[in-house]
C-alpha cells in the first residue's frame, strides 16, 4: 500500500513539475469573456483523459479544452492532466484519478469567488490562485473520508478508491 501511494505521488510530482513550469511562463490566467460558461482551461494532457459534463456526455480531453464550472476529469493509469482555473489556481491530476469540479465561480473585478472540488480517487496537486489567497475559506477539497479547508497555497492530496 505504501509503495503504491509513494509511486502515485512520485508520478504526480513529475507531472506537476512540467505543468507548473509551463504555467509559470504563462502571461496570465485565462479570463472568460462576459457570459462564458467555463471555469478554466486544460493546460496539458498526457495519455487518455476524459471530461464528463454535468449532462453525462463524455469526451476525450485535449490541451486547450475549456472545463465547465461543474465537470469531472478522469485519467487512466498512465495519464495526467493540468488545469488552470480563471483565478489562476493550478490543478495537476495524477494517474488513475477522478476529480469532480463541483462548483467554481469567480468575478475578476471584485476577486470574489468560490471553489469546491471532490477527489474521488487518485491524486491531485493544487496551487491556489486568487480565491485561495484572498478568501481561503471559499476553497474546499472533499475526499471520501474528509473535507479539507485550504489554508496553504500548494499541497498534494491522495485518495484511495473505496474498497
Amino acid at each position: 500500500m505504501k509503495n503504491r501511494i509513494a509511486a502515485a505521488l512520485c508520478a504526480l510530482l513529475l507531472a506537476s513539475a512540467g505543468a507548473l513550469a509551463q504555467t509559470a511562463t504563462s502571461p496570465a490566467p485565462p479570463v472568460a469573456p462576459p457570459g462564458a460558461e467555463h471555469a478554466g482551461i486544460l493546460k496539458t494532457v498526457r495519455g487518455k483523459v476524459q471530461l464528463l459534463g454535468a449532462d453525462g456526455n463524455a469526451r476525450t480531453a485535449q490541451a486547450g479544452d475549456p472545463v465547465a464550472p461543474i465537470d469531472r476529469i478522469q485519467t487512466d493509469a498512465d495519464s495526467a492532466a493540468s488545469l488552470v482555473l480563471r483565478d489562476g489556481t493550478t490543478l495537476v491530476i495524477g494517474p488513475s484519478s477522478r476529480l469532480d469540479l463541483k462548483q467554481f465561480h469567480f468575478d475578476s473585478t471584485t476577486r470574489d469567488g468560490g471553489l469546491l472540488l471532490s477527489l474521488l480517487r487518485g491524486s491531485m496537486r493544487m496551487v491556489t490562485g486568487l480565491i485561495g489567497k484572498t478568501q481561503p475559506d471559499a476553497v474546499r477539497v472533499e475526499t471520501q473520508t474528509a473535507t479539507i479547508g485550504i489554508r496553504g497555497t500548494d499541497f498534494i492530496v491522495q485518495a484511495d478508491a473505496p474498497q
